[in-house]
């Protein structure tokens, strides 16, 4: 190998190095469906996948009361019992953040308001990762005017893409709940 050559060689070696070192961190998977389901539910709950198709207006009157679009009109959620009782239903939410996606599950109660917010995986640099203290606002809310970083949301300091893409995210599985509710407890 000449002296020219070997130079080329570790010029392109160095800027290697240099695009190894900016790349963001690895993309973490924090749960299986099975255990973000055992986390919604709990480990004894039955769970039924229910697998819905939205009609074309459902699938209108989601996108406008979600504010962003409802891109499939076919859609999973799972509903959760324990000993016949509802406890809840869970929409699996993929998206991306910035140039890279992200799961959440976001948790409906039986009486239509989030439960939880959960990060299932994300695969932006973990500096843009929402926190718990994030996701505990959505707890108990409803899809209303205060679901906004502009209201009711508080935002996450350097974030910004990240809680405008929880907050659509949320935003969405209420819109769906909402045109698709599940059928009515007896005796309830």
């Amino acid at each position: 190998m000449t002296h020219g050559m070997q130079r080329t060689v570790m010029a392109i070696l160095a800027l290697a190095g240099i695009a190894a070192m900016a790349t963001p961190a690895r993309a973490e998977v924090y749960h299986s469906r099975e255990s973000a389901l055992a986390l919604a539910f709990g480990d004894d709950a039955q769970v039924e996948t229910q697998e819905l198709f939205l009609g074309a207006d459902e699938q209108v009157a989601a996108t406008r009361a979600a504010g962003s679009e409802i891109a499939s009109r076919l859609v999973r959620r799972y509903e959760g019992r324990r000993d016949g009782r509802l406890i809840g239903h869970a929409y699996f939410e993929t998206h991306q953040v910035r140039s890279l996606p992200e799961t959440l599950m976001i948790v409906i109660s039986p009486e239509g308001v989030v439960a939880a917010v959960h990060v299932l995986a994300f695969h932006e640099p973990e500096a843009y990762l929402p926190h718990e203290g994030f996701l505990k606002q959505f707890d108990g809310a409803g899809l209303d005017g205060e679901m906004s970083l502009r209201t009711g949301i508080q935002g996450i300091a350097g974030s910004t893409f990240t809680a405008n893409a929880v907050t659509a995210a949320v935003r969405r599985a209420l819109a769906i709940h909402g045109v698709a509710p599940p059928a009515v407890e007896e005796g309830l």
